[in-house]
Parts: C-alpha cells; sequence; structure tokens
C-alpha cells in the first residue's frame, strides 16, 4: 500500500462523516446492526485505497458523543464491533504503514476497549504511509470545550500567558493537535449537515455531500470526488487575482 506522489490538487487529509449504515440495513429488512457491520468492511476497503489516491491523513467519524442516545442494543453491537475491528486489524494496519489514533472522550468507553486503543496506537506509531484518525465518543463542541478548559487550566498554573492564547495555542490542546486540518470533509447518505464534527479544524475545508450510503461508498466513488475536489479554487478568504 505504497502512497502516490501528491499533486497539488490532492487533498493530503479527508474526513469522512460515514452516514446511512443503519438505513442501508433496513432498506432491506435486516436490523441496523448488520449495516454496521458491513460499514465496517467498508472502512477496510477505503482505508487500503486510501495511499494509492495521495490521500496522507483519514479522519473517519466512528461515533459522535451523541450516539448514546440510541438503543442499548446498538449502542453495545457498535461497541463490539470497534473492538473486532481493532483486535482483526491491527496486524494488516501495522504491516501496510497505518498509524492509528484516536480522537474523543475515552473515559466512557469500557475499559477493555480503551486497552485495545492504546494498544493499536502503541503500535502503529511509528508509521507514515497514511495517518488514519478515528473519532469516537467525539463531538465538535465537546472538544472545544474541553480544550479551552486546557487552555485555563494552563494559564491559572502560570505556563501560559494570557497574551499567549492565540489559534494556535489554542489548536495545539485539541484532540487534533499535531495532524492538518482536513482539506476536504466528505458525508455519505445524502445528508447535508456537519453533525458537530471537526467544527475547529474544518474551517477552511471543501465539502462534498454524496447520496450514497457509506456501506455501498466505493474507492472508484472516492477518487471520483477527489478529481472533482482538484478543479476547485481554494481561497481561504482571499480573492484570486489574475
Amino acid at each position: 500500500m505504497a502512497a502516490k506522489d501528491i499533486t497539488p490538487g490532492t487533498p493530503a487529509h479527508v474526513a469522512i462523516i460515514m452516514d446511512g449504515n443503519g438505513r442501508w440495513a433496513t432498506s432491506r429488512g435486516w436490523p441496523r446492526l448488520v449495516g454496521h457491520r458491513r460499514g465496517a468492511e467498508r472502512v477496510r476497503a477505503i482505508v487500503k485505497a486510501a495511499p494509492g489516491l495521495g490521500i496522507r491523513y483519514l479522519t473517519i467519524y466512528a461515533f459522535s458523543t451523541e450516539n448514546w442516545k440510541r438503543s442499548t442494543e446498538e449502542v453495545i453491537g457498535l461497541m463490539s464491533i470497534f473492538a473486532r475491528y481493532i483486535e482483526n486489524e491491527a496486524e494488516r494496519l501495522s504491516t501496510a504503514g497505518v498509524r492509528l489514533r484516536f480522537i474523543g472522550g475515552r473515559e466512557k468507553l469500557d475499559p477493555k476497549l480503551q486497552r485495545l486503543m492504546a494498544g493499536i496506537e502503541e503500535r502503529t506509531a511509528g508509521n507514515d504511509v497514511l495517518h488514519l484518525t478515528v473519532a469516537i465518543n467525539y463531538g465538535g463542541r465537546d472538544e472545544i470545550a474541553r480544550a479551552a478548559r486546557r487552555v485555563a487550566e494552563d494559564v491559572a498554573a502560570g505556563t501560559l500567558a494570557p497574551e499567549a492564547v492565540d489559534e494556535e495555542a489554542f489548536a495545539a490542546r485539541l484532540d487534533t493537535a499535531g495532524l492538518p486540518d482536513p482539506d476536504l470533509v466528505i458525508r455519505t447518505s445524502g445528508e447535508t449537515r456537519i453533525s458537530n464534527y471537526l467544527l475547529w479544524q474544518s474551517a477552511y475545508a471543501e465539502y462534498e455531500f454524496t447520496p450514497t450510503l457509506w456501506p455501498d461508498f466505493t474507492p472508484g466513488e472516492l477518487a471520483d470526488i477527489l478529481d472533482r475536489f482538484a478543479r476547485r479554487e481554494r481561497r481561504y478568504g482571499g480573492v484570486i487575482t489574475a
């Protein structure tokens, strides 16, 4: 899984809101968890294809802070799928040069899942072909609030001067510290919301909304989206002059 040379129009960092697993399953008369399991298989395919498409950083939205409102059965099933994914993919990701890390609050997660997460983060820490970040128990507002709390604590402790609090200092206290901001955010399933995802980081990201449900989202469709991205003019608030 070697990365190709990245052309100027290729987004180095792609973030994906993987939506539509439940609808994919229920439309076929199957339990929602079947859709989530199929969605996990789709993650494997997209991760495998990403380096060849020029993507260096891939961040996926697996479970939001709001998803705890779902049925107990579905939440437990999702947590089991996450644990199984880590166990099943650890060797493959490590061999392929994928660095896996997680963002979001871990304190509500099952201790066994937390240990699996920490273990694979440590195991893949030296990899650099693809940086895969999984957002689990993640919410953009929650992340910003936690970062603000860290700033306040550092100021109170005297390790950070109030006048030194700027965008860079704040970003260094986010879950994504050390990662570049996403260039492109994709949401599947036809919904056109950002759903509390990477609110700070995606300030200047381009967005693409596709009606395809996540279990049907293919590397080919991802490649088509990247081609469209390459034709966009990114101005970052400025004006392009001739």
